[in-house]
C-alpha cells in the first residue's frame, strides 16, 4: 500500500522537515507540495491524494478555510502554531494535528495513525465535517469569507459586502462588483459578523450599515432600506427596530 500524499504549507522549512521525516515511511509517496491554500485546494481536487499535510495558518487561504471548501476530504494531518480554539476543535473531533514545533516522535505517531486508518478503510468525511461544524462555533467575528464557484475560489473581505441575502440552504453575498453563493445559513452569518456593522433587517437580509443610503417607509409599519449600490431591501418591524438602535435613529 502506498499513500499518495501532498504537502500544503507556505513555509519552505516546514515542508522540508515533513519530507525529511517521511523518508522513514515506505508507505508514503509524495506527489506534490504547495505553498498556498489556493493551489493546495486545486491539487486536492485534481490529484485526489490519500493523505494531506495541511498547515492551518496561511495568508491567502487558511487551512481551515480550505477545509470548509472540501466536499470529499482525504485523510488530513493538520499542523499549526498555537491556536487554542483550533486545537480544541481538533481534539473534540478526534482529528490529528501537529503543534509546531513538533518532535519526530510526535510526527511519527500522527503518520502511523493515518496509515492505520487508511489500511482499515476508515472514512474521514464525517469527523472532518464535524470539525467544520465545531469551528463554525468560533465566537470571533469573520474578517473575510472564502467562496467557491466551479473551480475558482474567491476570498471576499467583509468590508466589501453590501448585503447578504437568503437563498434556500445558501446565502448570497452581494458586493459592488459581483455576488457569491456560500453554503452557510443566515443564522451563521448573523452570529459571525459584527452586529454593529451588519444588521439583520429581515429574515432574508443582513445589510452592511456602511452601505446604507437611506431608509424609506414601505407599508403597514414596514420599511425599505436603500443601499448605495441601488438595492432596495425590505426591513421587517423587528428589523427596523434593530436598525434604529444600531444607527441611533
Amino acid at each position: 500500500m502506498s499513500l499518495r500524499t501532498i504537502l500544503i504549507d507556505d513555509e519552505q522549512p516546514a515542508r522540508d522537515i515533513v519530507k525529511f521525516y517521511l523518508k522513514d515511511f515506505s508507505e508514503i509517496e509524495i506527489i506534490g507540495e504547495f505553498t498556498d491554500g489556493f493551489s493546495g485546494l486545486k491539487a486536492i481536487q485534481e490529484l485526489k491524494p490519500d493523505l494531506v499535510f495541511l498547515d492551518v495558518q496561511m495568508p491567502k487561504l487558511t487551512g481551515l478555510e480550505l477545509l470548509d471548501l472540501l466536499e470529499q476530504p482525504p485523510l488530513i494531518i493538520f499542523s499549526t502554531a498555537y491556536d487554542q480554539y483550533a486545537i480544541k476543535a481538533f481534539e473534540m473531533n478526534a482529528i490529528d494535528y501537529l503543534l509546531k514545533p513538533y518532535s519526530k516522535e510526535r510526527f511519527m505517531q500522527a503518520v502511523q495513525k493515518a496509515i492505520a486508518q487508511a489500511a482499515n478503510g476508515i472514512r474521514v468525511a464525517a469527523p472532518v465535517q464535524n470539525l467544520v461544524k465545531t469551528l463554525d462555533e468560533n465566537p470571533e467575528f469573520l474578517q473575510r469569507i472564502a467562496v467557491k464557484s466551479r473551480h475558482k475560489v474567491t476570498v471576499v473581505p467583509i468590508d466589501e459586502i453590501i448585503y447578504l441575502e437568503a437563498e434556500g440552504d445558501y446565502v448570497m453575498l452581494h458586493t459592488k462588483e459581483s455576488k457569491h453563493l456560500k453554503e452557510k445559513t443566515m443564522k451563521y452569518f448573523e452570529t459571525h459578523l459584527d452586529p454593529t456593522q451588519f444588521i439583520r433587517i429581515h429574515r432574508s437580509f443582513i445589510v452592511n450599515a456602511r452601505f446604507i443610503d437611506r431608509i424609506e417607509y414601505y407599508d403597514k409599519e414596514n420599511y425599505a432600506v436603500l443601499t448605495k449600490n441601488g438595492a432596495k431591501l425590505r426591513a421587517s418591524t423587528s428589523g427596523y427596530k434593530v436598525l434604529k438602535q444600531v444607527l441611533n435613529m
